[in-house]
């Protein structure tokens, strides 16, 4: 079960053991120096793109940026999760991934070690300073267009789970982006780019710095094929998808601010759930689908009543199923009906 998002947070098993590999912090060391003054967005694109890196496997193609001179470079876990071969690509250079330097599996993050030296390490900010209207600016390869940058404004910083917290930017971002840094305007990065909401106009996400920096104080070593074999898709039942397709008069009442929380709230409960269901717990899966969609219905209230009826009729639905994966699914194809009648709405108002 996919997030739209592609947020793809899979199991990641690592042990502890094995010398630590110390990250930059001085000029002379790699990183960039601490500068209080602030940078345009070419600014901060010259100085930084050097150590932006494409991600590279047999199926799937992201970003990241380099964190230690000695080889240490940050992407998204669901970018390499599965594979033990994965090459680093940096000024034209392939470099293999030489083991896991560490992970988290609530925050999609990995650490990659590569062998090499001398690379230049980007300064990590502070995300829990980060307010609501600054500015941020995106580097990556979207659809394999090597250093992109865009700019925009950090929109909202939420809270999606107990223990995740993520940035909601304006800046926009593609497939391809995963894994890539995000800038304040003094050149620091302060998240790295997660995901895109379907449906939705420059809603992106992305993961707080501060996540990542225990896991570079503290590395959990592991080879590339106990990665790729403790982070492989676990085979799921099989199931027929019976996605609704509504009619844009399902919206009709809805204010645009109803439509947004739709957006949101579905969005949420899929970057919640769907991680669960694929670890196997398919029951918990269905339980955070079913809290949605009845706090969903709650709060659009009677002004938008034919989408609050979908829901229903999903929950409905899903209570005459006996198997846990089933009804999630059943919940899932009622949240993905009313993402496509939303993003076909959308598409008339451009």
């Amino acid at each position: 079960m996919r997030s739209r998002t592609h947020f793809g947070i899979l199991a990641l098993v690592l042990t502890a053991c094995a010398a630590r590999v110390e990250p930059a912090s001085s000029p002379d060391g790699g990183a960039q120096s601490a500068d209080a003054t602030p940078k345009n967005p070419a600014e901060i694109a010259e100085q930084a793109m050097p150590s932006v890196v494409s991600v590279v496997t047999e199926t799937s193609l992201g970003s990241g940026f380099v964190v230690s001179p000695n080889g240490l470079v940050v992407t998204n876990l669901h970018v390499v999760a599965g594979r033990a071969e994965v090459l680093v690509v940096i000024g034209g250079e392939k470099l293999p991934v030489k083991r896991i330097y560490n992970g988290d599996i609530k925050r999609d993050l990995v650490v990659l070690e590569v062998e090499t030296k001398g690379l230049r390490a980007l300064r990590l900010g502070d995300s829990d300073r980060v307010r609501t209207g600054e500015q941020v600016v995106a580097i990556g390869n979207p659809l394999g267009l090597d250093h992109t940058v865009s700019n925009g404004l950090v929109s909202a910083v939420r809270e999606v789970a107990p223990e995740l917290t993520m940035l909601q930017i304006s800046a926009p971002i593609a497939p391809g982006s995963s894994g890539g840094p995000l800038f304040n305007d003094r050149g620091e990065v302060i998240g790295v780019a997660t995901g895109i909401l379907v449906g939705g106009q420059n809603l992106n996400f992305g993961v707080p710095v501060n996540y990542l920096k225990p896991l570079l104080e503290s590395p959990s070593p592991l080879s590339m094929e106990a990665f790729a074999e403790t982070t492989a898709e676990p085979e799921a039942p099989t199931v027929k998808r019976q996605i609704p397709k509504h009619a844009l008069s399902v919206l009709d009442g809805c204010k645009p601010h109803s439509i947004a929380l739709m957006l949101e709230s579905i969005q949420t409960a899929i970057n919640v759930g769907a991680p669960l269901y694929n670890d196997g717990d398919y029951a918990s899966c269905y339980h955070v689908y079913e809290g949605a969609a009845l706090d969903l219905e709650r709060k659009l209230g009677p002004s938008c009543k034919k989408a609050t009826r979908a829901l229903a009729a999903g929950r409905k639905k899903a209570s005459t199923l006996r198997e846990s994966h089933e009804q999630a699914w059943a919940l899932r194809d009622a949240f993905d009906g009313l993402l496509d009648v939303v993003e076909r709405w959308a598409a008339t108002k451009e």
